[in-house]
């Protein structure tokens, strides 16, 4: 069975790749592919611009495990069954994790730096200049909302940008909506893993209170204003920064 991506996922990433040049002849790119919606239709997505794209570029999907045991095999099953170059990246950042985590911590920044840290250390190890995360524009929006009420910051999620290391940090699904990529693994049955694969299942830690906050702010925003992520996506392009408190940007 072929896996049927919209047009309009299609039309979007490709619109997002040429106004940021995510991806160029050459490349080397790492999918972080954590078996979620999101990085499965990215994965699919890409192999399709990879089909259609006039040059050439190299695509390897590399699943970071976090040594608790997982059950990958439907997930290698997918990406053997549709031609997707695919690697598994052992880590054990579940013993890690023991050690470093306290009772009632929050843990997803912790996790989540790991799992970067094991996709840049993949990246080096498989000869790839790029690497590329599942982002989409709720996460932005999200993170954004996030910096600005609890740290008083103006920080979004880039595009693109390079890393300390050298290597340049793609997020190729970063315009499009979490509910259509959501629709797409529906649509075509993929074999999601969810939560349950979170080593945090596994602790007394306390949830991400903060982010599901935002989300339920967004939505109810979203509902009495429905242009919202329109509006989001166009002001994330529309910076005018010498009229914010910043002395060093005035435009004087």
């Amino acid at each position: 069975m072929a896996i049927k991506l919209s047009k309009k996922i299609m039309r979007q990433i490709g619109r997002t790749n040429a106004t940021f040049g995510l991806i160029e002849e050459g490349d080397k790119i790492l999918v972080g592919l954590s078996g979620g919606k999101d990085s499965l239709t990215m994965i699919h997505a890409m192999m399709e611009q990879q089909r259609r794209a006039p040059f050439s570029f190299e695509i390897i999907a590399v699943t970071v495990t976090y040594g608790m045991g997982e059950d990958l095999t439907r997930l290698s099953a997918h990406c053997e069954e549709f031609g997707i170059p695919h690697r598994i990246y052992e880590t054990n950042t579940y013993e890690i994790a023991g050690e470093k985590i306290r009772q009632n911590s929050s843990f997803c920044s912790f996790f989540s730096r790991m799992r970067r840290g094991a996709l840049y250390s993949a990246a080096i190890e498989y000869g790839c200049n790029k690497v590329a995360l599942g982002h989409h524009l709720d996460d932005a929006a999200e993170s954004f909302f996030m910096n600005f009420i609890y740290n008083g910051h103006m920080r979004a999620l880039a595009p693109k940008y390079r890393a300390g290391n050298g290597l340049i940090v793609i997020r190729p699904l970063i315009q499009l909506r979490e509910r259509q990529l959501a629709a797409c693994a529906l649509e075509n049955d993929m074999p999601t893993i969810g939560d349950e694969a979170c080593p945090s299942m596994r602790f007394d830690v306390k949830m991400p209170h903060a982010r599901a906050s935002m989300k339920t702010m967004l939505f109810e925003m979203e509902q009495k204003y429905p242009d919202l992520f329109v509006s989001i996506n166009s002001a994330f392009g529309h910076i005018s920064d010498d009229t914010f408190f910043d002395p060093t940007r005035f435009n004087m």
